[in-house]
Formats: structure tokens, sequence, C-alpha cells
């Protein structure tokens, strides 16, 4: 892990096309403005953690329920 030291309003650069810059410094909370594309998925750590458990359930979701979702009927 690369550990830096930043102030308020320096940055970082991750590639060519993502920056994280420190907004402000409150107490023990840092607040950080990301620059990057659109197409790139940013998220906080606990809520990446809950999107990665929840599509790991529904890839083990039981076939009947696909069938449920899809507005038909299962047909055996």
């Amino acid at each position: 892990m690369l550990v830096l030291n930043r102030k308020i309003n320096e940055s970082l650069k991750i590639g060519d096309d993502i920056e994280v810059k420190v907004i402000a410094i409150e107490g023990d909370q840092v607040k950080l403005g990301i620059a990057a594309p659109r197409d790139i998925d940013i998220h906080r750590q606990e809520v990446y953690e809950k999107i990665t458990e929840e599509n790991e359930a529904a890839m083990h979701a039981p076939a009947d329920w696909i069938h449920l979702l899809k507005g038909n009927e299962k047909t055996d």
C-alpha cells in the first residue's frame, strides 16, 4: 500500500484519468474530491462490500426466481 501525505487542496493522480483531491480536514474526517471518467464506479468501501455480497447472493438464487422476475411462469 502506498501511503502519502497531502494537505488541503493538494491532490494525487491515479493513472491519466483519475484525480483525488483533499477538500477539507475536519477533526478526524477528511473530505476528498474525486474526478474520474463516468464509466469508473466509485463507492465507499462498506457500500462496495454490500454490493458484492448482494451480487454473490443473486448468483446463487434459485432458477425459479428468474422466471418470476421476468414475469413468466416456470415451464418444466
